[in-house]
């Protein structure tokens, strides 16, 4: 299993900002982890073309569950495929919180974008009273099981575990809280899966930065990382590659 570091850039980032994918590029040539940065959609062709050739690989920040439509200002995943992505992150909290999206959404979103082969980057997490009240490992249980659709393996299926308190906040469970959830995810997914499962990767995401991935990626389970703001800057985000590629 090759570990990946995946860089989700939000509603961030012009043409200028691709300037940091030419220097990430020339940090890293070809490093010992699989590298993907998912632009906003303006920028998706362009990172593409910039990508083509090299060990960056480029994906979209959501999809629409249909192939096509009457679904003003949405995008397909087949448009995805076709302006150059290979994978789209799914379910991520900030879709669920702003757009309603439930998990029966999320997998047939997951079904669509395997369909139009891309890899699905399906994220899972708790809010913070959640993680208070103890109920993290039943949110997480039922976000796997609701979101995930049947068929997941390693070629169409990436889990992301970001804690909702801990995205953009500078906020990071403890190792041992992230060793828990990771192991739970895996033991889930080898319970529904089988041997399909092992293949399947799991990132950590919410506040994973230079300071502090090379611990994160010490724990058990944990195959790479979903990186937010930390992911803009090439020396930032090179530098948590350079942890990964270590690990």
């Amino acid at each position: 299993m090759r570990r990946l570091a995946a860089g989700n850039w939000k509603m961030n980032g012009v043409s200028a900002s691709l300037d940091e994918i030419r220097a990430l590029l020339a940090l890293h040539s070809d490093p010992a982890c699989e590298m993907l940065i998912c632009p906003p959609a303006t920028l998706l062709a362009p990172l593409a073309v910039l990508a083509a050739g090299t060990a960056l690989s480029v994906g979209g920040q959501d999809c629409h569950q249909n192939a096509s439509g009457a679904h003003t200002g949405d995008i397909s995943a087949a448009m995805l495929k076709d302006a150059g992505a290979g994978s789209v992150i799914l379910g991520h909290s900030e879709r669920r919180a702003d757009h309603g999206e439930t998990d029966q959404l999320v997998a047939q979103k997951a079904l669509a974008a395997r369909e139009a082969g891309l890899v699905a980057v399906i994220c899972l997490g708790e809010t913070e009273g959640e993680r208070d009240a103890g109920r993290t490992l039943d949110v997480i249980g039922a976000q796997l099981a609701g979101s995930v659709p049947d068929g997941a393996s390693g070629a169409n299926t990436v889990i992301a575990y970001e804690p909702v308190w801990a995205i953009g906040t500078g906020r990071v469970p403890t190792l041992d809280q992230i060793a828990e959830v990771h192991d739970f995810i895996s033991r889930s997914l080898n319970a529904r899966f089988g041997t399909a499962a092992g293949a399947i990767r799991l990132l950590y995401g919410g506040s994973v930065k230079p300071s502090n991935a090379a611990e994160i990626f010490e724990v058990p389970h944990v195959h790479g990382a979903l990186v937010g703001g930390a992911s803009l800057k090439a020396s930032d985000f090179g530098t948590i590659v350079a942890a990964l590629s270590a690990a």
